[in-house]
């Protein structure tokens, strides 16, 4: 992934951002996928600056769904072109903060759209690795099973995707 294209950052590392008071912190918290199967745990919230939020929980994601998709494409690349093998050492993942709802209470993410075997199949990254915007759409891609979403080389507009639609579920203060 390359640092010419970074327009996403970890919120701790952006002096003046934080996770606003009424709004919860969900790092540390267990991801849960559509069959209440866990697959990891948020590592850390990106932000988009232009967009001005939190638009991916980045996930490392549990070791036994690693084994069960380290090796996603078992076919020969005679048999096709493949798109991606993740690598030993990739074991996180980005999840649009609009696909996950949050559950205060139990503290943990639930994924209701995705299942592990999404979760398996996805291209994973090492923590601390840069992420493009090549990577973002691939990876809505693959969690909306939706290859027809627009490849251009600008992030104009991209955000207001239903995709990143969530504010953290704002806590009930009545």
């Amino acid at each position: 992934m390359k640092d010419t294209n970074k327009n996403l950052f970890n919120l701790d590392e952006l002096s003046g951002y934080k996770v606003a008071e009424d709004y919860n912190d969900v790092r540390g918290w267990d991801v849960k996928d559509a069959n209440n199967r866990t697959i990891g745990k948020v590592d850390h919230l990106l932000v988009n600056k232009l967009a001005e939020r939190v638009v991916y929980l980045d996930v490392e994601v549990d070791s036994t769904l690693i084994e069960e998709g380290h090796n996603t494409y078992q076919a020969s690349a005679r048999e096709g072109v493949h798109a991606f093998l993740n690598k030993d050492g990739e074991n996180h993942l980005i999840i649009p903060i609009g696909m996950a709802n949050f559950d205060e209470e139990n503290k943990l993410v639930n994924t209701n759209q995705i299942d592990s075997s999404t979760f398996a199949k996805a291209k994973r990254f090492r923590k601390g690795d840069v992420i493009d915007f090549g990577y973002e759409l691939n990876a809505v891609r693959h969690f909306k099973g939706d290859n027809t979403i627009h490849n251009s080389n600008s992030v104009d507009g991209f955000y207001e995707r239903k995709e990143f639609n969530n504010t953290f579920h704002k806590r009930d203060l009545e």
